[in-house]
């Protein structure tokens, strides 16, 4: 068999961070969105392009991890693939990989792993753009988010948005001027662009994509798992109603969060996140009604990201699966059994801040035991819900 004919694109594949901020007991680029690493599925857009060398940038302790993905994916290519050891800093890495790079290379394109979802067309848009005359090309968003520049916790002022973009990987060179930053660098940068610029090197820009977010934190690792899961099967028919149950001790440290309000000077409640026993409430009345198991299931002790949260928190994710479980949540109602706090002051406002969190009406109702059980002696807070989904 003749082998892959040498191309003039190469991809460096940035592999090697830690993840710590993502928190997951291994390095971000090995760690699962389904049945595949965050680094095997970034190498199944690398090689869905056009034919490049690939040089993927691993911890040095995780070269034999990444050189078993990279044959996996690679198939025929897999003569244009090799693995390196990383550096201590995202800049030393990339430099690593650029020892890698075959001399016919004239086109570099760097790549962070973390964007595992990159489409092939993004990596197709920056050769191009290198291929017209650019030396040095990102892909950007346009930011959508209202910015404000603050001092400490106070706004100072609005930041115009029409003349900023968010910047995403694949970035591509030209091969002489990416030798010639590296080459020649006197500090570390954020990313590959950001050297070029301070090297004197015009920057220009092509379309992103909204698939290319970077997975960072245990949100972006759900989006993507979100995005890649199989389309589940749809549910019809009737309503469904989910009953759910909690109880919280009193004992917790700090201030009491109960109906996802803050209760400056009660008690606190005993638990592993907040011990907001409606909120906890409501998720198991919700995830009843739509078949999902339990408060546990999803949100149990060995789920270290949600120790000490509170109920958005809760009440946004359980909203997430269910929607993607095809259900649509009707309303909820939930009572809460207690001595203190008092809740007709509140109730309002709980309700709302409850049912923006959940995307549906919220009602919550308070009462007392008149003195009997824990609740009656104040030993700590039940709470009670009904919910009803409906079909989306």
């Amino acid at each position: 068999m003749s082998l892959t004919p040498v191309p003039r694109v190469a991809v460096i594949v940035v592999a090697a961070g830690s993840g710590s901020r993502l928190d997951a007991g291994a390095p971000k680029a090995f760690v699962g969105i389904d049945g595949r690493s965050i680094l095997r599925h970034a190498l199944a857009g690398v090689f869905a392009a056009p034919a490049a060398q690939v040089v993927v940038v691993a911890p040095a302790d995780r070269v034999g991890d990444a050189t078993t993905e990279v044959g996996e994916a690679a198939g025929e290519r897999r003569d244009l693939a090799s693995v390196v050891a990383g550096g201590d800093t995202r800049q030393a890495s990339v430099a690593a990989g650029l020892r890698a790079v075959w001399p016919d290379v004239d086109v570099v394109l760097v790549h962070d792993a973390a964007r595992a979802l990159t489409p092939p067309e993004v990596f197709e848009r920056v050769v191009a753009a290198v291929d017209g005359g650019a030396d040095a090309v990102i892909p950007v968003l346009p930011v959508v988010d209202t910015l404000k520049r603050v001092d400490g916790p106070s706004v100072v002022d609005a930041v115009d948005r029409s003349v900023l973009a968010a910047a995403q990987t694949p970035q591509g060179f030209r091969r002489d001027a990416l030798d010639a930053a590296y080459r020649d660098a006197a500090a570390d940068h954020t990313d590959d662009a950001a050297l070029l610029q301070a090297a004197g090197v015009r920057v220009r820009t092509v379309p992103g994509d909204e698939r290319s977010f970077k997975i960072t934190t245990q949100a972006d690792l759900d989006r993507a798992r979100a995005l890649v899961a199989p389309a589940p099967s749809r549910p019809t028919g009737a309503p469904r109603v989910g009953m759910g149950t909690d109880v919280h001790a009193f004992g917790g440290d700090g201030d009491l969060w109960l109906a996802g309000l803050e209760w400056p000077g009660e008690r606190a409640l005993s638990g592993h996140s907040d011990g907001d026993a409606v909120a906890h409430a409501i998720v198991d009345a919700v995830l009843a009604a739509a078949g999902l198991g339990d408060i546990g299931t999803h949100f149990g002790t060995d789920k270290p990201e949600y120790a000490g949260a509170h109920a958005a928190a809760f009440l946004i994710r359980t909203r997430v699966l269910v929607a993607d479980a095809g259900w649509v949540i009707g309303n909820v109602s939930v009572q809460v059994q207690a001595k203190r706090p008092r809740f007709a002051a509140r109730r309002a406002e709980a309700e709302r801040v409850l049912s923006d969190a959940l995307g549906a009406p919220v009602s919550v109702s308070a009462t007392t035991t008149d003195g009997l059980g824990y609740t009656g002696v104040g030993d700590g807070v039940a709470a009670f819900a009904v919910a009803i989904v409906v079909p989306a």
